[in-house]
């Protein structure tokens, strides 16, 4: 029997996962084979499962190398100087600028809802995401950075859908002003995350006088 290298291993998983990333956004979690994968990687089928043994396993790999990877983003945020300025900034790099990330994210979700194997893995994955901010959020708290009064596991639920949301943005304005959108998130999450004494310094009141009354839009 021939003994496999771990390096070269690990290695060519790599290699075809970023394929199935290429085609799981060209084509979509339900239209992309593994085929398609296949051709992209420049391998056979027989060759794939060597390394994978469905579809389903290679899009649990996607998830378990996009936490790992998380995980690391989530350290570093935590040894930066400002904790809410390094989260924003990395919010901004991996969502409001990141179309890869912006597609999966909606395809995923789109998929959960019509194909009940596939929800089961996109429930594993948000458990495991909301279990690191939850973590992420009492260490931030323990040094002071992060409101106290937060409960962090409902405070996970929203900076995820957060996330969600910023990723949604791009897609549904295409002209959207990037620069603008992190300056108004950046008020969004210093007024939320701030402990209250720092959350008033950093956020000035707006000027009373300057607003305006809603316009209404009128029905034709």
């Amino acid at each position: 029997m021939r003994k496999v290298d771990p390096v070269k291993h690990e290695l060519k998983r790599g290699e075809i996962l970023d394929a199935a990333i290429r085609c799981f956004t060209r084509d979509g979690f339900r239209g992309a084979s593994t085929t398609d994968i296949c051709t992209e990687a420049g391998i056979s089928p027989g060759h794939l499962y060597h390394y994978f043994p469905s579809k389903i396993a290679i899009i649990e790999a996607m998830i378990d190398l996009g936490l790992a990877r998380s995980a690391e983003r989530f350290e570093k945020i935590l040894t930066a100087t400002d904790v809410i300025e390094a989260l924003l900034a990395d919010i901004e790099e991996t969502s409001l600028r990141f179309r890869p990330a912006q597609i999966l994210n909606l395809d995923g979700l789109a998929e959960a809802a019509r194909n009940p194997e596939f929800a089961k893995i996109i429930e594993r994955h948000t458990e495991a995401v909301r279990r690191m901010w939850a973590d992420f959020l009492r260490q931030a708290q323990s040094q002071g950075r992060v409101d106290p009064g937060l409960d962090p596991e409902a405070t996970a639920n929203i900076l995820i859908a957060i996330i969600d949301g910023s990723r949604a943005m791009p897609i549904r304005n295409p002209k959207l002003d990037i620069k603008q959108s992190t300056a108004h998130l950046k008020t969004m999450l210093i007024r939320f995350l701030s402990p209250p004494e720092a959350g008033r310094a950093a956020s000035k009141p707006r000027d009373q006088r300057a607003s305006r009354p809603l316009t209404l839009v009128r029905k034709r």
